[in-house]
């Protein structure tokens, strides 16, 4: 690889010219960048950059820090002003300077030398991990118990001893899957496979070096760390440990699931760190817990952090289908809270980690999003999967680790806040879908008295600790997470023009919106050319993208691909830079319920063209928590009202909504805002934990009423950040229209085949405005939200669920509501 192709400073690795059908240019300064597009304004400059060109440095943002309210102290523990301005390095590209030695006998084993000097010895990883676990009195009790089960209840003696050996057999033989054997020289010998097979199918993998000197620091301390990456495609297993691997750091014990323990690659995983633990903890076949496989589980992680062990635990237990991050499974992270309450280690360091793909080695993952079944992994379709990477190229990959934490601090700031405990779904939605249900709204002194005992020994206190934790963890990565060539070009192509643009017009809104991005401090995993970016990633994405010749100006013209499959795989990289807009894009279909409502029911006292600010935040809000399964759009520790509003606030800055300062005073709200506004069980409370008490915060917050602007650029804005939520308010609103029909009780599994079944059926027949709402990613969310809400009541029958109409919906009225509230928000 070119070294010219690098840049150590504040840009990325560009492309290089490797291919006939894609020609992409050498590295530019990002200064070239930020001034080449001088034709007609598009849709971002024009809607939302022309206040904040001068603000723009042409520095990238710098990523991952971690929260100034629960772990202050780690805040400025692992960070100096010098680490953003170190730039980025890509880990695959190695040559003689790495190494100490130098001539042309370096440049052609460049390779083996760099791996050989890595320092990677057995002293650095764990010892006698089985005879430990074993010996632990937990395990021991286990043991017992277990032998004794079938018998009586009785005392160790008379247990009989036969049946204690019989267990003790059954354990060890679970420890010899879920304990790893880590072999240096085998991790030396994959460091050089890695070199060659990722520099055959990836163009650069791109990493900060100011983040790598923080996790370096954090090794420092002596204590366990945990690093806990967003999960997106089966090489992140190993992309994590080749990352740590090549600066010296020590490799990390990962928690994979026992899908892959496969013969022959099992054992290499193990020789590599990995260890293998069930995907559901009770496997047995009458569902009783299992305690001996628990407590094995739960001593085995203990003594991994007892002994300074890291870990690599993946959140969100399987590979996001979807390209959005999913919802948190966090037992293996309870595990690791539960030993610092013991005092196994002092303290443990949290590292959120974000991945990004051009394109994932999986290439989509329409055949589940198509309702067919996960096929299982074995060695064959691992042997054919690696041949297929060799024949590809896969683009870029970005991987940044976000600041790592004190779990403990974070325990001790969770133990000090008052924080009340969050609402449900069904008390956060059902007042304002059914307004006229009783009893309704919860009592303050309620909210406020569930969380009463922040002691760590309370078992309410420790669930929440653990559930915030873990969407703290997600959020954090998910906001690290890149933003790649192929998301943007995907969404373009999808939510702007959707039915096709010239070439010239998709490259000048690609420009904008990758400004965009870097203005609300996401970054991006690639730099160049717009040109030539673009057409680097409308190469990747393949048969997705159809491409013309038109006569006009000999110019190319761009379409996205209408198939299903084609639809969803755009939508699966589409959905990489979602989490960049989402709030603008809540806000905005909230502006249009609030629209549609006054104009349905008329106003009295107040301009049609007004709109109370308060009552906008207040529909967010709702909008916020009726698609909490999609995505998170805040941490734990914020007021979701006072995220709505901040975002309400930055559509003032973009000049997309006027405070209507004129007529403020003159204006009231209709009978009908003021009715909706107490219906919310939550007050609106803007007072954040830092505000001070005399502060005369609550009188700023007063209500204002906005008008939209009605300039072209705006309007086009705001239909773009309406088509974002599109699919997803379709497949809901679809799955209401469903439940119309319910005839229950019925198992969810089926209920779930058969809802996909109508979701695919309308995009065949070209019913669904968006085919991308039929995804099986989307169904699930649906029927998870309407349990949730309280739609269905659910009963366990072995080991499936069977549902069933509660009686606050058996009501055809009351559906039809909900029916009324989720369409309230789609522009059709």
């Amino acid at each position: 690889m070119d070294e010219t192709a690098l840049s150590l400073g504040t840009i990325d690795v560009s492309y290089l010219s490797t291919s006939a059908e894609c020609s992409i240019s050498r590295c530019k300064h990002s200064s070239e960048e930020w001034g080449e597009c001088n034709s007609r304004p598009t849709l971002f400059r024009s809607a939302t950059l022309k206040w904040k060109e001068t603000l723009l440095s042409r520095k990238r943002p710098f990523v991952g820090r971690c929260c100034y309210v629960c772990t202050p102290q780690s805040r400025d523990n692992f960070f100096n002003a010098s680490i953003p301005s170190l730039g980025l390095r890509n880990v695959i590209y190695i040559n003689e300077t790495h190494t100490r030695y130098r001539g042309w006998l370096a440049r052609r084993f460049c390779y083996v030398l760099f791996v050989q000097e890595r320092d990677v010895h057995k002293g650095m990883f764990a010892k006698n991990l089985t005879e430990n676990v074993l010996n632990n009195s937990r395990v021991q009790k286990a043991i017992v118990d277990e032998a004794s089960e079938p018998s009586a209840p009785g005392s160790f003696a008379q247990t009989d001893l036969k049946a204690i050996n019989k267990v003790k057999k059954k354990a060890r033989k679970i420890l010899q899957e879920m304990v790893a054997n880590v072999s240096p020289a085998l991790i030396r010998l994959t460091g050089w496979v890695l070199l060659k097979l990722f520099n055959s199918f990836f163009w650069n993998i791109q990493i900060h070096r100011g983040q790598i000197e923080m996790v370096k620091a954090a090794t420092e301390m002596n204590l366990p760390l945990i690093f806990l990456p967003v999960h997106k495609s089966h090489i992140d297993y190993l992309l994590l440990t080749f990352i740590l691997f090549c600066h010296n750091i020590k490799a990390p014990y990962i928690a994979a699931g026992n899908n892959l323990n496969i013969p022959i690659f099992s054992t290499l995983i193990r020789k590599l760190g990995g260890f293998f633990i069930r995907r559901k903890l009770d496997q047995s076949p009458d569902g009783r817990k299992d305690f001996l496989y628990r407590a094995l589980l739960y001593v085995h992680i203990e003594e991994l952090l007892r002994q300074q062990q890291f870990l690599e635990i993946f959140l969100e237990g399987t590979r996001s289908r979807s390209g959005k991050t999913s919802g948190a499974r966090a037992g293996l992270l309870s595990v690791v809270v539960d030993a610092l309450f013991s005092n196994a280690t002092p303290d443990v360091l949290i590292i959120p980690v974000g991945i990004s793909y051009d394109r994932i080695i999986e290439g989509h993952y329409n055949s589940e999003q198509l309702g067919k079944p996960k096929k299982n992994e074995s060695l064959w379709s691992i042997a054919r999967g690696v041949f297929r990477m060799l024949r590809k190229n896969y683009g870029c990959v970005r991987v940044d680790f976000a600041q790592p934490f004190s779990l403990k601090e974070y325990v001790n700031s969770q133990s000090q806040k008052p924080v009340p405990a969050p609402l449900s779904l069904e008390q956060a939605l059902l007042p304002a879908i059914l307004p006229s249900r009783p009893n309704d709204t919860v009592d303050e002194g309620t909210e406020a008295s569930l969380p009463n005992s922040r002691d760590i020994t309370s078992e309410p206190f420790r669930r929440e600790l653990i559930a915030n934790l873990a969407e703290h963890i997600l959020f954090t990565a998910n906001k690290s997470c890149a933003v790649m060539s192929t998301h943007i070009v995907a969404c373009l192509l999808l939510y702007r023009h959707r039915q096709g643009t010239d070439l010239s017009r998709l490259v000048e809104d690609f420009f904008s919106m990758k400004e965009e991005v870097l203005a609300r401090d996401f970054d991006l995993g690639f730099s160049g050319n717009s040109d030539d970016v673009v057409m680097h990633a409308i190469h990747l994405l393949g048969n997705c993208v159809n491409i013309t010749n038109t006569s006009r100006n000999n110019e190319f013209f761009i379409t996205p691909s209408t198939t299903i499959p084609a639809v969803f795989e755009l939508n699966f990289y589409s959905n990489g830079v979602l989490h960049v807009f989402i709030k603008e894009a809540i806000i905005a279909c909230s502006l249009h319920a609030v629209q549609s409502r006054r104009y349905r029911n008329g106003t009295s006292g107040a301009s049609p063209s007004l709109i109370s600010q308060e009552h906008l935040v207040r529909k967010a809000a709702s909008l916020c928590y009726l698609l909490s399964n999609e995505f998170t759009v805040s941490l734990p520790c914020q007021v979701i009202y006072q995220v709505c509003h901040e975002s309400v606030e930055r559509l003032i800055q973009y000049g997309i909504l006027l405070v209507a300062e004129d007529d403020q005073e003159d204006v009231s709200p209709s009978l009908t805002e003021q009715q909706w506004d107490k219906k919310l069980p939550e007050p609106l409370s803007w007072r954040s934990d830092e505000e001070d008490e005399d502060s005369d915060f609550g009188e700023e917050q007063r209500d204002c009423y906005l008008k939209v602007s009605q300039s072209q650029e705006h309007q086009q804005y705001i239909t773009f950040l309406q088509r974002l939520l599109g699919p997803l308010l379709e497949a809901y609103s679809s799955a209401v229209i469903f439940v119309h029909n319910f005839s229950g009780p019925v198992s969810e599994s089926e209920y779930l085949q058969k809802l996909h079944r109508h979701l695919i059926s309308r995009t065949e027949k070209n019913v669904a405005v968006y085919a991308e709402s039929a995804t099986y990613s989307h169904v699930k969310n649906a029927v998870k939200v309407f349990k949730e809400i309280g739609v269905f009541n659910q009963t366990k029958q072995r080991r499936d669920t069977i549902l069933e109409l509660s009686t606050t919906f058996l009501p055809q009225r009351n559906r039809q509501k909900l029916l009324e509230f989720i369409m309230s928000f789609m522009v059709l």
